[in-house]
Parts: structure tokens; sequence; C-alpha cells
């Protein structure tokens, strides 16, 4: 049997989070959405599918096979790369089937007559047609459908995935004048990890799981449900309340509450993130805020391809791009989408979209000093981590680029006119 993990044309609706990354790479509670997935899996050679500009990244990111079409040589088990596995899961392949959540495919099996018969080398039109012709049964599977989603079911699955794991215990270094507030049946520290005096970690309320090679600097809090992930620091003084997953190799000071950060980011300073996704290499200047909640606490709307979608949720902070930077004392709108290579400067208050690669100086949108200029800066951030700019992965911002310059030179010329 082989196996397909899919992003469908859905995954435009997470942009900018997935402009250089596919949907299923996204992370929720301890780790991606595709971690989650593998983990589940029958045996069986493993297949993605992504959007065609991502096809040599993956490549050289994943030890699997990506938009080949070998699946087609035998039965296939498709799997939604948008399932969020948020519960105990046995995958039922007794019969041909499809597994659905609001009409939307979850997994299923396909057998190989019918995927060479409707196979037509698209996903999404091989998905449709196979939704009116084979058997189906509607689910309760949890599905996302837009980056929001991620926020809002990563505090119950931290709760899952600690007591999957089940690993538990002091491994690491502990100071004596730190405290654990709560039962120590829902820590995990691991034995690298060192914890500094004077931490408190509040585990009344859900679990902490500090992983290897993570710092904890002294009079800090952090409050369950919390997943620290691979040697990140949290800064001196940080408040991290509950909610809140940080991926590898992130600096997180200030206050932050149910938000996630996906991995090589800094929020080094003072300043408040609420609800928030944060992406890869992005560096949040000191003070830099967001606010999660309006003032007449109606529902936030979050603009989504040019437009503003009611989230239906009272409390939604920021979405921010990988590789964007911000300024000292920069201040988010309820709800703002800042796109991929964004510089954004502190101007009182602030948009609720900014396009990828635009800078914001002055109450401005620019185009800044281009596309080389913003790689060259890539290629340094990433280098200070360890990390190499791979050609694929500059490929693909060069492509994200091309298509997003439309959105920008509109947002650029309608702040051109605004001086005169």
């Amino acid at each position: 049997m082989k196996i397909l993990i899919y992003e469908d044309e859905n995954w435009i609706n997470f942009t900018p989070i997935s402009y250089l990354k596919a949907v299923f790479e996204l992370r929720c509670g301890f780790n991606s959405i595709l971690e989650k997935i593998i983990s589940i899996l029958p045996d069986g050679e493993v297949n993605l599918f992504v959007r065609d500009y991502l096809k040599d990244f993956c490549k050289k990111k994943f030890n699997f096979k990506v938009n080949e079409e070998d699946f087609l040589k035998d039965d296939v088990l498709i799997i939604n790369g948008r399932w969020l596995i948020d519960r105990e899961i046995k995958l039922d392949l007794s019969e041909e089937k499809l597994y659905l959540k609001d009409n939307e495919i979850v997994y299923g099996l396909v057998k190989k007559e019918n995927v060479n018969k409707y196979w037509n080398g698209e996903i999404n039109e091989f998905l449709k047609i196979l939704l009116t012709e084979l058997k189906t049964e509607q689910t309760n599977f949890t599905i996302i459908k837009f980056p929001w989603d991620l926020v809002h079911y990563n505090s119950e699955l931290i709760k899952f995935e600690f007591k999957k794991l089940n690993k538990i215990g002091i491994f690491g270094k502990f100071s004596d004048k730190a405290c654990i507030y709560g039962s120590e049946k829902n820590v995990f520290i691991a034995s690298t990890a060192e914890i500094y005096p004077f931490v408190v970690i509040d585990v009344n309320e859900g679990p902490v799981y500090i992983n290897e090679g993570v710092k904890i600097f002294p009079f800090s809090v952090i409050i369950g449900p919390s997943y620290i992930g691979e040697k990140t620091q949290i800064m001196p003084g940080a408040k991290i309340r509950e909610g809140n997953s940080f991926g590898p190799v992130c600096r997180i000071g200030g206050e932050v509450e149910e938000s996630i950060f996906h991995s090589y980011s800094n929020k080094y300073h003072d300043g408040f993130i609420g609800h928030s996704y944060v992406g890869e290499f992005v560096n949040l200047g000191a003070l830099t805020t967001n606010s999660d909640l309006k003032n007449d606490y109606s529902n936030v709307s979050v603009y989504l391809r040019g437009k503003p979608v009611d989230t239906g949720q009272l409390k939604v902070g920021s979405f921010i791009g990988d590789h964007t930077k911000t300024s000292i004392g920069t201040l988010f709108n309820t709800g703002t989408v800042v796109g991929i290579m964004c510089n954004i400067t502190a101007n009182n208050i602030l948009p609720k979209y900014f396009p990828s690669f635009i800078w914001y100086v002055n109450g401005k949108f620019m185009k800044g000093y281009g596309l080389e200029y913003s790689l060259e800066t890539v290629k340094i951030s990433m280098e200070r981590r360890d990390r190499e700019l791979l050609k694929e992965e500059e490929n693909v911002i060069r492509k994200v680029y091309e298509m997003t310059e439309t959105e920008r030179k509109t947002y650029i010329e309608k702040s051109r006119k605004s001086l005169k």
C-alpha cells in the first residue's frame, strides 16, 4: 500500500505563514502536522504532494518521494495534510471509503483501479472526483481551515501530546531555588535542559514540556500547558503564560500567551504577543506588542487574500510570515497579518495587513532595497543560527516574490498617492 499525504487548494488560506512551506509543515502542540500524521501511519511507502513550486525544496527537507506518481501502482491511503491529530486514532482501512469532516476528505483508502481511473495529474481535481465516486462517511475529526485554528487548538493539543508521549520527570539541571508549582506529574524537563534560580513552573492548569538544550533564565514564569522546543531560551523575567508552543532555537522574552513560534525566531525583549502564529527567522524588536482583543469584545476579523474574514473568535492576535523584522515599539492591531520578509517600523496605529516583502517606514508602504538585499539579510540571519539558505529555498522565495508582486505594487502606489 502507498500513502499519499497531500495539501489541497486551501493552502492559500494559510498565507503568509504557508508561502515558504507546505501546509502540513505548520506547527501545533509539540511538532508539525506532518509529524503527527506520520506517527499514526501503517506500514507503507510515504509520498508527499505539494504545490509545484515547493517540490524541489520539499525533496531536500524530507526523506519521502514528492510529487511523483509511484502511488498509481498500488492501493493508496490518502491523507489530508490539514488533518490535526488531536486524539488517539485507529485508521479504518477495511474497505474502500473516504472519511470526511464537513464534506472535506480527512483520509481514505482508494483501490488501485480507481486511483488509475480517476488520477489526471491534478490533485484537486482528483479529490473532487473521488468525493463523487466513492463511498463516504462523516466524522468529527479536526481539519484546520485557517491559521487561527492552529492557535485555537494548541492548548488542548499540548495536553493530549504530553499524555500520549508519557514522559514525566526532571532530568536536567534544576536549581534548588527554582519551583514547580503543582504536581511534578505534569512536568518533563529533558536531560540537557537547564532551569536557573528563581524560575517558577506552574502546572496547575496544564503540563509543561521542556525539551533538550533549553535554558530558562532567572525570574521567569512558565504556565502550563506549554511546550518549549529544543535549544530555545526563555529570557530573564519572561512571563510565559498558558497555551504556548515554541519550536526549536527560539529566544523568548517579555509576555507571551496562547501563541506558536515556529522555529529560529526571536522575541528577546519585553512586549506582549498573544494568540499569534510567528513564522521562522522572525525578529521582533524590543517592546513589539500585538492586541488580541477588541475594545468592544466583538469577533476579530483577519485579512485573507485581500478580504476581511470573520474568525468567529474574540481573541485573535497576529500572523507573521517568515524572515520578517519589526523595529522597537512596533504595535500591531488586533488580527494583523504580516507577509514574509517584511521590515516594519513603529508608527502609531499600524495597518492590519502588510503584503510580503514590503517595508513600512514613516507610515508608508515602500519597496525597500529590493529582493537581492533581502536575500542577503536572510543568509546572514540564518548563518547566525548555523543554517544555510539552500538554493531550492532561495528559488521558492523568488517565486513567492513574483506571486505577490501585483499586490505589493498596489499598496506602494496607494502610499505614493497619499503623499501628494
